[in-house]
């Protein structure tokens, strides 16, 4: 990634901080001390930082199990989506009868269908 020159000095503060900035930094939130936190202690810390809408859902989402639930959502998808294109292709005329088109083909061919069909009807 490249840094542009134009670009804010405070974007750059949290790359460039040290460690013992960031322990007085959260010293000063109440959520880190010097002494270990007890599990009452720690617990209230955390809640003191509800997590927002965005972050719930990105650590949700960063599960093995949700991954694994949208990629069979996604395949099951792809092939209904597949499926579709290729009845849809039965029932396109064109010759060669098994040329191999592309779905945007399929889609073209198919309103040129439409219409002609229309156009009989019409007569």
């Amino acid at each position: 990634m490249m840094l542009s020159p134009d670009q804010a000095e405070a974007d750059l503060s949290w790359t460039q901080s040290d460690p013992e900035t960031l322990l007085n930094g959260l010293k000063s939130a109440g959520c880190a001390s010097d002494e270990p936190a007890e599990g009452e202690e720690r617990a209230k810390c955390k809640a003191d930082q509800p997590l927002s809408r965005e972050e719930k859902r990105r650590r949700r989402r960063a599960t093995a199990k949700y991954r694994s639930a949208h990629a069979t959502r996604e395949r099951i998808r792809v092939e209904a989506f597949n499926v579709a294109f290729a009845e849809l292709r039965k029932l396109l005329p064109t010759l060669p009868p098994d040329k191999k088109l592309s779905k945007i083909e399929i889609l073209r061919l198919a309103i040129c269908y439409i219409s002609y069909l229309n156009h009989v009807l019409d007569v």
